[in-house]
């Protein structure tokens, strides 16, 4: 079969002929109808990633959807090594994977795992959101965003505010339910900290602005860096911060009495983390939404032969989700 292939850690993958998965006890085999492209295929191909390592030469990609030999379609987001996503055919463990509703489009319906879970749970799970919150979403462009600002308002939240760099992707959100959009400034001033300062409070007006002006129940926060630390200025009495993601940055300066004097809890999510009967429930929430019309989100849907160039543009931060159609 034709696959996409990690030859050596930290290598792009190369579509070539590689041997097809057959049959075994325990395991699935599946033909996939679609697969989508994350951060998460890249870092585990650089061999340095602690949570999932695989010894080269084996299929890239994580996650996907597969159809069954009875016709059903499942999502997956783990194969039987060395098989990836990103192939004609894969297999999984018997017991993996959720069921997807006919009709849903598969391209969508692979959006809602890595991606939707992270936005939901991070939401639902981690962030404890209750009903007739207040919610800021930061790096709303992203897909990861989209989702969240849907799955907010499906969710209960009162008041959903997106935050973004791009314009364009931005006013999508606004499309998908935000009720308040506010534009991230672009790279921080250099070497004027007093410039980096104005900047930093004029975000935090803005951001408080748009939440009513009594700030955010719950922030969902892909990106970390300085727009974190303006948006955790902006949290209420005993609100709560999710970050799952440092498209901003890496590390941010946090004075203790920003978070004592309010208080603020700091909570970190990961997928890996996540109770698998969460997952499940959480999935299945979403793709029963999906197949109503009630989540959208923008998808690209591109050959097997484009993986190597797919894989590049990733680290560009796209907004739409890379889908790979074998």
């Amino acid at each position: 079969m034709r696959a996409a292939v990690i030859t050596a850690h930290g290598a792009l993958p190369e579509v070539v002929e590689f041997r097809d998965p057959e049959p075994a006890p325990g395991a699935t085999l599946l033909e996939v109808a679609a697969a989508a492209m994350n951060p998460i295929d890249v870092r585990v191909a650089s061999g340095q990633f602690p949570l999932e390592c695989h010894e080269p030469p084996y299929v890239a990609g994580k996650e996907g959807i597969g159809r069954r030999a009875d016709g059903g379609l499942v999502y997956f987001d783990a194969c039987r090594a060395p098989f990836g996503a990103f192939a004609e055919r894969t297999l999984i463990e018997a017991d993996h994977g959720y069921p997807v509703p006919a009709g849903l489009d598969p391209g969508l319906a692979v959006s809602l795992g890595v991606s939707g879970l992270a936005a939901w749970l991070g939401l639902e799970w981690r962030g404890r959101l209750a009903p007739g919150e207040t919610v800021l979403v930061l790096g709303a462009s992203g897909v990861v965003g989209q989702i969240a600002v849907q799955a907010a308002k499906l969710l209960g939240a009162a008041r959903v505010v997106a935050a973004a760099r791009d314009e364009a992707a931005l006013a999508r959100a606004g499309d998908l339910g935000a009720d308040a959009l506010v534009p991230l400034p672009g790279r921080r001033p250099d070497g004027d900290p007093s410039r980096m300062d104005a900047q930093r409070t004029e975000l935090i007006e803005a951001l408080r602005e748009a939440s009513g002006g009594s700030g955010y129940d719950l922030v969902l926060d892909p990106l970390w860096g300085e727009p974190a630390r303006a948006a955790i200025a902006s949290v209420k009495r005993f609100g709560r911060f999710v970050n799952l993601g440092q498209s901003a940055g890496a590390e941010v300066s946090l004075s203790s009495a920003t978070i004592r004097a309010t208080p603020v809890d700091l909570l970190g999510y990961t997928n890996y983390t996540a109770p698998e009967e969460a997952k499940a429930a959480a999935y299945a929430r979403m793709a029963a939404h999906a197949a109503a019309g009630e989540i959208r989100v923008e998808v690209e849907r591109l050959g097997l032969d484009n993986v190597p160039d797919v894989w590049q543009r990733q680290g560009t931060s796209p907004h739409a989700k890379l889908v790979i159609v074998p």
